[in-house]
């Protein structure tokens, strides 16, 4: 179910403030009309009116305005009639029904390659199909991904209308990525199986819990696993700089028979094989109402003594195939309807805060967000590359 991989500077101060952020009265915003643009969009939109440039190269355009406005770069992704997506599984953050919104929006077609991939499967695939047709567009990839992307050239510079609602340091000053959707870590549970769902990190560490505790994927290559073991470390005594103790927590699970292995998918939380699972909260949450056609009560903690949280991103590829609808695309995502279908999803997109301080957040959306209580601890770049190294050397022999 996890394919991505992450690491940050200040991603969790960013969440936290938007969550802390979000909690204004109905009257202020239902968003009822996800197609609401904000001014930035506006803005934009007026310029469209003026005529494009002779010959505009799309590929090399580095906003909407720059190729004309809007309405230029609507038709120029017509006419490129496709876009290729990579690693989106449909149940990821919503991104189904996003990919559905932006068909019916533009009549573009999505082709989505690989839907179960990593980050690092979206950037060999960016290294090896250089001038394929099939080459992926567009990529959504950890941030750790996205920095090293940048510096071997592989993205196009690209600032979408909505840019200035980017928190600082969620983005690449050069447009060359930015932060799009985040979450917290959490522990999903099927009531209808687990007497007591556990809450807290803490609560895992219980007999009656032999077999039932999973982690989305291997940490060395899921970044909600990663993130995961980071939540048990920070809840073990580990810090910023440590996370020795989230490996030792979870060797002492596994060696108490609580450590589940299996590879979590909707299938085996809906058979009963993952009861209990540490996962984003918009994908356990994003989980409930199908797993309850299956019988399923799916139940949704953040932990307060492991908080976590991250950002993914978003770039366009140097060598995209359709270059006018990769950056349609991108200002899809980053518009209100599309802030607001990640929302829809339980993700928190990085324009919340801005979109709740101007009535265009959906705000029944932001209430059937898991609450969270605490601060999550920020990491450096340089304490998540470490700590990743860290993992690689240590969880196989550590954990078997």
């Amino acid at each position: 179910m996890d394919r991505k991989w992450w690491g940050a500077l200040g991603v969790t101060v960013a969440l936290s403030a938007a969550v802390s952020g979000c909690g204004g009265d109905d009257s202020s915003g239902t968003a009822a009309d996800t197609s609401t643009e904000s001014a930035s969009t506006t803005a934009s939109s007026d310029a469209s009116s003026s005529a494009p440039p002779a010959n505009v190269d799309w590929a090399t355009a580095q906003s909407a305005e720059e190729g004309g406005g809007m309405d230029a770069l609507v038709a120029a992704a017509q006419k490129d009639g496709t876009l290729n997506t990579i690693a989106l599984p449909p149940d990821w953050a919503n991104y189904g029904a996003i990919i559905d919104a932006f068909t019916a929006k533009y009549g573009i077609k999505v082709t989505s390659e690989n839907p179960d991939g990593s980050s690092s499967d979206e950037i060999t695939a960016l290294k090896s199909t250089v001038g394929q047709s099939s080459a992926p567009d567009v990529v959504d990839i950890g941030n750790s991904y996205a920095l090293q992307g940048a510096q071997d050239g592989l993205f196009a510079p690209y600032q979408v209308a909505t840019w200035g609602d980017i928190p600082d340091g969620q983005a690449d000053e050069g447009g060359l990525w930015a932060s799009d959707y985040g979450g917290y870590i959490s522990i999903g549970c099927n009531a209808a199986t687990v007497k007591t769902c556990p809450t807290t990190i803490a609560d895992l560490d219980n007999p009656d819990y032999k077999g039932l505790v999973a982690l989305n994927g291997d940490p060395t290559q899921s970044n909600s696993a990663f993130q995961a073991v980071w939540a048990l470390a920070l809840a073990n005594g580990g810090s910023a700089d440590d996370i020795q103790p989230g490996i030792d927590f979870v060797k002492k699970l596994n060696g108490e028979g609580i450590f589940n292995k299996t590879q979590v998918t909707p299938a085996t939380i809906a058979s009963g094989a993952t009861p209990i699972v540490l996962d984003w909260d918009y994908l356990n949450a994003g989980e409930t109402d199908a797993l309850k056609k299956e019988g399923v009560d799916w139940q949704v903690s953040d932990p307060s003594d492991g908080l976590v949280s991250a950002y993914y991103s978003q770039a366009i590829s140097l060598n995209a195939p359709h270059p006018a609808a990769a950056r349609l695309w991108e200002e899809f995502l980053y518009s209100d309807q599309g802030q607001n279908l990640w929302l829809a999803g339980g993700a928190r997109p990085v324009r919340l805060d801005a979109m709740t301080k101007a009535g265009t957040i959906d705000q029944t959306a932001v209430k059937a967000l898991p609450p969270v209580t605490g601060t999550p601890v920020i990491l450096t770049q340089a304490q998540s590359d470490k700590a990743a190294a860290f993992l690689k050397d240590n969880w196989a022999k550590s954990i078997g």
